[in-house]
């Protein structure tokens, strides 16, 4: 019975049960859409959170979302794109929710205000830090592989995260100093645009 459900959900196309779910109010439609879209946005909403209760909350707020949202689909790009994009929404809205409570600058001792806390001790991240590093940093690698060029990867990699001074850089690449400058500006100008 699992393997004719499974064969009946991949029948039908997104459009043909976003369309019947949207102008007939076709629950079924919306269900099947449900079905064939929970594993992924489980997974999805499990990688970014620990606590299996609040992955099962934020599942269900997700697709609360995209039944809410359903009538917005314009068909532009892909619609488990357009999910996943609900679902990463509604995760950082929850990180956001959780944000702690902060400390009023005039209520930090005179040291802390001076030396940024007890020595040795770091600030603990909250999860949306977490949560927005990890997209950034994705979009960057993304930006990084698809518009930079070996030589821009490379400089920018020397100079940026492995802190070569640019006069080092330019006696290791054998090119002056100011070609090792401009290579670095228009990596960066296109790492920011992407």
């Amino acid at each position: 019975m699992a393997a004719a459900q499974a064969r009946r959900i991949e029948r039908v196309a997104d459009e043909e049960l976003i369309e019947r779910a949207v102008s007939r109010g076709d629950r079924a439609a919306f269900e099947l859409l449900y079905e064939r879209y929970f594993p992924r946005v489980y997974a999805f909403v499990a990688r970014r959170m620990s606590n299996r209760a609040d992955v099962e909350e934020t599942v269900q707020e997700a697709f609360f979302g995209v039944f809410a949202g359903l009538a917005s689909f314009r068909g532009e790009g892909a619609f488990a794109a357009w999910v996943l994009g609900v679902a990463r929404r509604t995760v950082a809205g929850r990180f956001k929710k959780r944000q702690h409570a902060t400390v009023p600058f005039d209520e930090m001792s005179e040291a802390e205000s001076f030396d940024g806390g007890t020595p040795g001790r770091h600030r603990e991240a909250t999860p949306l830090e977490h949560y927005e590093c990890e997209e950034r940093l994705a979009r960057l690698q993304a930006t990084a592989e698809r518009e930079l060029n070996a030589e821009q990867r490379r400089l920018f990699e020397l100079h940026h995260l492995e802190h070569v001074p640019i006069h080092e850089i330019a006696i290791l690449v054998e090119k002056s100093a100011d070609s090792v400058k401009s290579n670095l500006y228009r990596a960066r100008r296109l790492l920011l645009s992407g």
